[in-house]
């Protein structure tokens, strides 16, 4: 059972990497809970420390389930970003009304620390905000 639940966490989400654009678009799948989304924003942080992209985009819709308490919103928003450019555009892409309400309370609670932050219900919105017509991503590997 361990490493069934180990698995699925690992499995959670993903890094995608534009290019042409800088764009670096982390997707989360499945249940999201407050470990799921703590493990991702370390792994997100460690990726776009890396990478030093002109945007990031995060995607919440494939998420089948959003168990994320405010607490951990608050903490995660408030916490310092590991690309600290206050130009850099983050988009959060929420198409549920609870995953949605939750992020805006990030966005909320974040705009110190990441001023041109953008939660969004569709794709089409977040690639309208950024200026872009067709991304190209490609797998990003962690090492």
């Amino acid at each position: 059972m361990e490493k069934e639940v180990v698995f699925r966490r690992l499995m959670s989400y993903s890094f995608e990497y534009n290019r042409a654009e800088g764009i670096l678009r982390c997707r989360l799948s499945g249940d999201v809970t407050d470990d799921v989304l703590k493990d991702f924003f370390r792994a997100g942080g460690s990726c776009a420390a890396r990478m030093q992209p002109s945007a990031g985009v995060v995607d919440l819709s494939a998420v089948t389930s959003f168990d994320v308490s405010s607490r951990t919103i608050e903490e995660l928003a408030r916490a310092k970003p590991a690309v600290d450019d206050p130009q850099l555009k983050r988009i959060v892409i929420a198409a549920s009304p609870d995953t949605f309400g939750m992020m805006r309370m990030f966005e909320i609670e974040a705009e110190k620390n990441r001023p041109d932050i953008h939660v969004v219900r569709s794709e089409r919105e977040a690639w309208a905000i950024l200026a872009v017509q067709s991304p190209n991503f490609r797998p990003f590997e962690q090492d």
